[in-house]
């Protein structure tokens, strides 16, 4: 039986699982999407994302067996609002949304018991957006959090994971609140700490030029995902803002004590502090490489 696929928010994500599925299911796969222009809804066609893309909600999901939600995390409850009334009995929903106790913590006051929602989180992505910069393998070797505390029962999962298997992630299961805090300090906070680098180099007033001449690989290398999506970030930092605020006065803190090494002129301090993170983050990539691609 053809598997219906409805994705709300054919961007890099969305667009991405879309060319995937296809490219391993073909014609037992029809995807149908939402897009917020009419451009980018001709691009997700063409490219061969989705079969079909409208604006009328009824016609995108309303005979979907899963729904993959894919816009920025805050539109992603109010989305739901609006698609409810179309689903069908059994309908899943899912996301790729980067935080989720916020989503699961308003999405449990409006399910009804015959709609189940699966929380997950595919830790993927490239400093370009739309449906343009899509790529079918955008997932393959990358870590996907699915989170199974959201009530949905086995059959579900299992029906699910039948389809987001084909996209070769690596899936790991996390509980919802240690998700959001772990996501704060592997990818939330280095997005914040990326933006600040930038940020401090617009601010070098009269010495800007001359540090524009001297830009190499390890500026490009530090700060290249600061040129994500600003919208998808703004929603992030409001929808994770304990763990986001509480790492970076931890951050904040690390960084106070490089200053006081630095300023009471400590060599060892600072080459202790550079020769410790040297060595973790050797040993972490040598861990996690067996288990999946960390870029």
């Amino acid at each position: 039986m053809k598997t219906k696929l409805a994705i709300i928010g054919v961007g890099l994500i969305g667009g991405s699982l879309g060319l995937c599925l296809k490219d391993k299911l073909g014609d037992k796969i029809f995807i149908t999407g939402l897009c917020r222009t009419e451009k980018s809804m001709k691009a997700a066609m063409e490219l061969g994302a989705v079969d079909y893309a409208d604006y009328d909600l009824e016609k995108v999901v309303g005979d979907a067996d899963i729904i993959f939600l894919s816009p920025p995390v805050l539109q992603i409850v109010p989305m739901v609002k609006k698609i409810l009334p179309y689903l069908k009995d059994g309908a899943i929903i899912t996301d790729a949304g980067s935080t989720k106790q916020f989503i699961w913590h308003e999405l449990k006051k409006i399910l009804p018991p015959n709609i189940y929602y699966i929380a997950g989180h595919p830790m993927t992505g490239r400093e370009k957006s739309g449906v343009t910069a899509a790529n079918k393998d955008l997932f393959k070797n990358k870590a996907y959090v699915i989170v199974e505390d959201t009530g949905a029962p086995a059959e579900a999962h299992e029906k699910l994971m039948s389809i987001l298997k084909l996209t070769e992630a690596n899936f790991t299961t996390l509980d919802i609140a240690k998700h959001d805090r772990c996501a704060s300090i592997i990818s939330h906070v280095p997005h914040v700490t990326a933006a600040a680098l930038v940020t401090l180099l617009n601010r070098a007033g009269d010495d800007l030029n001359s540090c524009l001449k001297l830009i190499g690989g390890g500026f490009k290398d530090t700060t290249r995902i600061a040129s994500s999506n600003a919208d998808m970030w703004a929603d992030i930092c409001i929808t994770n803002a304990d763990a986001i605020s509480n790492n970076l006065r931890d951050l904040q803190k690390i960084l106070g004590e490089v200053i006081t090494a630095i300023d009471a002129g400590d060599r060892q301090a600072i080459h202790n502090y550079f020769a410790k993170s040297k060595e973790r983050r050797d040993e972490i990539l040598r861990t996690v490489e067996k288990k999946f691609d960390p870029n």
